[in-house]
């Protein structure tokens, strides 16, 4: 890469970034649309034939041409590119014609299937049958034959484009390596002393001639009267370029220090828009300077070459100071790692902007170059003390980006294992940029000045390009807060990840194109991706992947919507409980699912039974290493269709009691009443045993031991425990509570209430409150409980000298009505608390 072409590369990647990729896609663009064109020109096929099949005796000369120059390597660098140019339409032709014929290839397969295999030796069929299989198969030869022959076509074609490939690159390699040598050996070294007469007088010639120039056009009449005559238009641009010049960063600066001490929703979007406008209006004002120039018409072309220049040179000082202040500026504050300390971002905005003037500088220097016809000397001596300044200060911004040490803001420290990655690769970055830096003088002095630029210009886009593009992923980032107004959750979310990850993937052609690539090498690699990967009889290519993405998603949100349709209008207006709505809605969600991606298979024409072939395949390793998840796959939707269990039901499984709060197709999630949540195996819900307290109804029994001291009144309390007992509301009559004496103890009379409740959920509240109400009671009636008796006993209590003995272990019981069977929980103190939430 020569410096001119390297500076001119610099300067496009400012303001034609967007243009390159818009070129780069247009012609990946180009090469699908050229295809479908084709095949649009070939039109349908004919029972037998395809029609305008390509010219394959024109082919064939057009190869043996090909082959002709590869095998002897003549012919010059334009008649090989041309010659390139034909292969590929030759190419792209062969490839449309493969898919020619194919619907009635497909529809006579069919009609050979339906007659059935043909018969085995010795035997025999209807001659009508055989006749007609004869017929068919001779005509499946005859439409096979054109893809056959454009499938030998095409292989053909692309070896040739290797071939020719292969041959220009190495006449490439050999011109530079060649052109290196005789630099270096001869006296065409910018540091040869020999050299530098020639150099100086080669700059002062054009220096005088420029000056005379400019001195015999402003004196010129002719160009005196183009001046009176635009003198209103000149006026005008300037009026428009000192204004755009000396306010337009002022207004876009202004903007920006009110977006961030603003630091409203969306800031970051509006202050990105403001730093493009401290690009945009001062380069239009540039623009208009050079307008206003050319318009009086007071100057030649060499002074105009030059002026021409000063736009894109002030461009690249423009953008250099937006990177350095959205980078660098101390009043940013940018995430890991980025996160550079107050003295660094100084000093990294003092050497981005350094950069970005030399540029500018060197880009004056190559229009001053070009006035003139100049040596491979002129010019290797003019650029190269820009080369110095170029490489050390990319050496220091290389040392200020790769110590490891000075990477994060003070008193920042990583916070991962990502981030430590991303500190990591900065350094690696900045070494890499030192290493270079320190090379590229020593080859540019030596003579080797392909060599230095071919290292140090693509080295500066390449750090300019990195940079666009973290700005865009921030940019993506501020955008999604915009939207979704989550100031903390955008770096979090998977969407604008995703699109920062096609950020890269874009900006890959560029690298390729900055690091010496040709637009037929990016070309020639979608043409690879456009030819799809074989897959028995099917091929996939970007549009059948395409395809297949694109049905599947309406699928998946076809039946997202149906789902969501049922779930929130149509089942809640039926009588069905909660469990079989959700056994519904999850059902017809996985059929949805499988016939999307059925649909999508076969809208991409991808074959099944290759597809069927492999789950047969894969049916082994299913079988043994699978077993258990297809297991629980099937008691999923056993449990699914069968509804032992539903949502919200309160069951005990494996010494685990809560409730079920979710059933998927692999495994249920049960919370426990000390809300934690434990995930069982479907398979050990269908094949164990599970207990579900409310299954069907919630009604339930809840049994409530009462103990006081031997010597009351029984038939008080039996009275006390009754009422309390059907006072309650969640207790029902029908029938009614149950108050027993349910056994002596030592000092002691065990009482029971034995209540049918409304629902049994609420069994620790209704005992709880039971028992506040009880113990209310008996204070009201003088009626102590068991172990409550004071030494001074009044009549009727028994004294007791010591303590009374702990009473035994209450059993709490939850009887489901009806079933005819008892469940207990044994607890060491009636009075324990049982945890919230929790039916005890």
């Amino acid at each position: 890469m020569s410096a001119r072409r390297a500076l001119a590369l610099v300067s496009g990647c400012c303001h034609g970034a967007v243009l390159a990729f818009a070129l780069v896609l247009a012609g990946a663009a180009w090469g699908q649309d050229g295809a479908e064109t084709a095949a649009e020109t070939i039109g349908p096929p004919s029972p037998e034939v395809a029609v305008s099949a390509p010219d394959y005796a024109d082919w064939a000369r057009t190869a043996a041409r090909s082959e002709t120059i590869a095998e002897s390597g003549r012919g010059s660098a334009f008649a090989l590119e041309r010659l390139r140019g034909d292969l590929v339409l030759w190419r792209d032709r062969f490839l449309a014609e493969q898919a020619v014929n194919a619907a009635r290839i497909g529809t006579v397969e069919a009609q050979i299937a339906a007659l059935g295999p043909a018969p085995a030796d010795g035997t025999s069929e209807d001659p009508r049958v055989a006749d007609r299989r004869s017929a068919l198969t001779s005509l499946l030869t005859r439409l096979q034959a054109p893809i056959l022959l454009a499938e030998e076509a095409y292989a053909h074609a692309n070896g040739l484009i290797g071939e020719v490939d292969r041959l220009i690159r190495a006449r490439q390699t050999n011109e530079v390596l060649t052109d290196q040598v005789l630099s270096a050996v001869s006296s065409e070294a910018p540091l040869n002393p020999a050299a530098w007469p020639e150099v100086a007088s080669a700059l002062t010639a054009r220096t005088t001639g420029l000056m005379k120039e400019v001195t015999t056009s402003v004196r010129s009449t002719a160009r005196q009267a183009t001046l009176r005559a635009n003198w209103p238009l000149v006026v005008l641009y300037l009026l428009l370029a000192g204004g755009l010049l000396a306010r337009g960063r002022r207004w876009m600066r202004k903007l920006d220090s009110d977006l961030a001490a603003s630091g409203g929703r969306g800031a970051g979007v509006w202050r990105f828009a403001a730093g493009l406008g401290s690009i945009a209006l001062p380069y239009a004002g540039l623009a208009a300077l050079v307008a206003a120039f050319d318009t009086s018409g007071l100057f030649g072309f060499r002074a105009t070459t030059v002026l021409a220049a000063l736009p894109d040179a002030g461009l690249l000082v423009l953008v250099a100071r937006w990177l350095a202040q959205q980078f660098f500026s101390p009043a940013r504050i940018n995430p890991a790692p980025f996160d550079f300390s107050q003295p660094r971002k100084a000093e990294g905005q003092r050497l981005v902007s350094q950069l970005g003037v030399v540029l500018a500088l060197s880009a004056l220097a190559l229009a001053f170059v070009a006035t003139s016809e100049a040596t491979a000397l002129i010019k290797a001596a003019v650029y190269f003390p820009f080369e110095i300044l170029l490489a050390w200060v990319l050496f220091r911004f290389g040392r200020l980006i790769g110590r490891p040490d000075g990477t994060a803001a003070v008193g920042v420290a990583p916070v991962s294992d990502a981030m430590q990655f991303r500190r990591r690769l900065l350094v690696v970055t900045g070494r890499a940029t030192m290493v270079v830096a320190g090379l590229v003088p020593l080859l540019s002095a030596v003579g080797f000045s392909r060599a230095s630029d071919a290292l140090l210009y693509p080295l500066i886009l390449t750090l300019a390009l990195i940079g666009v593009v973290v700005l865009l992923q921030w940019l993506v980032f501020d955008i999604w807060t915009l939207l979704t107004r989550a100031e903390n959750g955008a770096r979090d979310a998977l969407t604008p990840v995703l699109i920062g990850f096609v950020l890269i993937l874009i900006a890959l052609p560029l690298l390729a194109l900055i690091w010496g690539a040709r637009t037929e090498d990016l070309r020639e690699v979608w043409a690879r991706v456009q030819e799809g990967v074989a897959m028995g009889d099917s091929r996939i290519t970007p549009g059948t992947f395409a395809t297949f993405v694109l049905v599947f998603g309406i699928g998946y949100m076809i039946t997202r919507l149906v789902q969501g349709t049922l779930r929130t209008t149509v089942l809640p207006k039926t009588r069905m409980d909660i469990g079989g709505q959700n056994a519904i809605v999850s059902g017809l969600g996985y059929v949805g699912i499988f016939l999307a991606a059925l649909f999508a298979i076969t809208s991409a024409g991808l074959d099944l039974s290759n597809l069927a072939i492999v789950a047969g395949a894969l049916s082994v390793g299913i079988g043994f290493g699978l077993q258990t998840i297809v297991s629980n796959f099937v008691s999923g939707i056993i449990l699914l269709v069968e509804r032992p269990i539903s949502e919200g039901d309160w069951i005990e499984v494996g010494g685990r009691m809560g409730y079920v709060r979710d059933i998927s197709v692999r495994s249920t999630r049960i919370e426990t009443f000390d809300r934690t949540d434990v995930i069982v195996p479907n398979a050990d819900l269908v094949s164990g045993q599970v207990v579900n307290w409310t299954r069907g109804n919630s009604v339930g029994r809840v049994i409530a031991p009462v103990s006081v001291m031997f010597g009351t009144d029984p038939d008080r309390v039996l009275a006390i425990l009754r009422d309390v007992a059907e006072g309650h509301p969640m207790v029902l009559l029908s029938p009614p509570p149950t108050i027993v004496l349910q056994n002596f103890g030592p000092d002691v009379l065990n009482f029971e209430i034995r209540a049918i409740v409304r629902d049994v959920n609420f069994g620790l509240t209704i005992r709880s409150e039971m028992n506040l109400e009880i113990a209310k009671r008996f204070f009201a009636e003088g009626i102590e409980f068991a172990g409550s008796a004071r030494p001074n006993a009044g009549p009727g209590r028994t004294a007791l000298s010591e303590a009374a003995p702990p009473a035994p272990p209450a059993v709490v019981i939850v009887d489901r009505l009806g079933d005819g069977q008892t469940f207990g929980l044994r607890v060491t103190d009636p009075a324990a608390p049982v945890p919230d939430g929790g039916p005890g």
